[in-house]
């Protein structure tokens, strides 16, 4: 009797923070250009035990949504690609409350 069982994907090691090409880490609420337009990080998936993330830690072995209203609304960067995403530039930090 065979045994089945998922392999979770290991992309992005757990606690790991991602960053933008030119160096910054990756953060919620981030200001960033997405393809030249301007856009938001909404969150960074990249360790289990947030729910909002969860599935895509799962799934994708974490990675980054942007709130890109004028590209295509929202699109999830799988962790695996993030790295080497040209088309998504640091602008700046969200302001603190």
């Amino acid at each position: 009797m065979a045994t089945s069982f998922r392999v979770w994907p290991i992309l992005w090691h757990y606690g790991t923070a991602k960053k933008y090409q030119s160096g910054e880490e990756i953060k919620k609420g981030d200001r960033v250009l997405f393809h030249r337009e301007s856009a938001e990080v909404a969150f960074v998936a990249y360790e289990p035990g947030d729910p909002e993330t969860d599935w895509y830690v799962q799934e994708f072995g974490g990675g980054v949504m942007i709130s890109d209203p004028k590209v295509s609304g929202r699109t999830f960067i799988p962790a695996s690609q993030v790295d080497e995403y040209e088309d998504l530039e640091f602008v700046s930090r969200a302001d603190n409350p």
